[in-house]
């Protein structure tokens, strides 16, 4: 069998007296689209600091690509695309300057590709990024994520507080396209009718535990009530026993 695109084992992280994470395992394998779901503050952004060897474990390993993040970042996040609710791009550059500036730092980087997400971004080349709207600069930083053709997407509450068309974009065109390339997609949310609509395996995490992980076909099934399949959303709640976040949460 191959190396999981992602390994973590026992991974367990506090601060101070809290407890972010908790003896967490997780496993992906290539090529499908990873559901990380959980109310604001359950451990997601933390997790997904400790793949991108923003957080070295404390207990635990975290291997990606069969490497350790924080000893090999170079190695790793090469081969990551990455975008984040804050998407913090430099305001003063231009789309075009964004573009070449982020080239730089993949060998990988298709110039094709990139013109195309582009265009289909309606983003004009000119603009400065300081003057796009949060939805075009959540487009911008998509495409520069997309572009290196990454062999993980890891987007971590990347719709928070967007329209639907941007969402659309987002979840539809862009999380099925790189799955069906054959990457691997982590998209967490605390969305969960966005994660639902497009995931094939939902791991839920609440207060740093992982309370249910399994493809999102086996947790209907197993949660099903005569010919009633319930809503993650309503899995949530037995789970965690908690309403289901909303984007008025966000």
């Amino acid at each position: 069998m191959s190396v999981p695109v992602v390994l973590v084992s026992d991974l367990t992280r506090r601060f101070g007296t809290r407890t972010a994470l908790a003896s967490v395992n997780l496993s992906l394998p290539q090529g499908a689209v990873y559901g990380l779901v959980g109310a604001n503050g359950a451990g997601k952004t933390t997790l997904i600091k400790h793949l991108m060897g923003l957080l070295r474990a404390e207990h635990g390993s975290v291997r990606v690509f069969d490497r350790d993040p924080v000893a090999d970042p170079v190695a790793v996040l090469s081969r990551i695309g990455y975008l984040s609710e804050e998407n913090d791009l430099p305001g003063w550059m231009r789309v075009d300057e964004l573009m070449r500036y982020t080239q730089a730092f993949y060998p990988t980087w298709d110039e094709g590709y990139a013109e195309e997400l582009r265009r289909a971004f309606a983003l004009d080349a000119s603009a400065v990024i300081k003057t796009l709207s949060k939805g075009q600069k959540a487009r911008a930083g998509l495409l520069v994520a997309l572009a290196h053709r990454p062999a993980l997407l890891v987007l971590d509450e990347p719709s928070s507080g967007l329209d639907p068309i941007v969402r659309r974009d987002i979840l539809g065109a862009v999380i099925r396209t790189v799955a069906d390339e054959g990457r691997t997609v982590l998209f967490s949310s605390h969305l969960l009718e966005e994660v639902e609509a497009v995931a094939d395996h939902v791991t839920m995490i609440d207060h740093g535990r992982i309370v249910l992980s399994a493809p999102l076909d086996a947790i209907r099934a197993s949660h099903r009530v005569d010919d009633r399949v319930p809503s993650l959303a309503e899995i949530f709640v037995s789970h965690v026993g908690a309403r289901p976040p909303s984007d008025a949460d966000a």
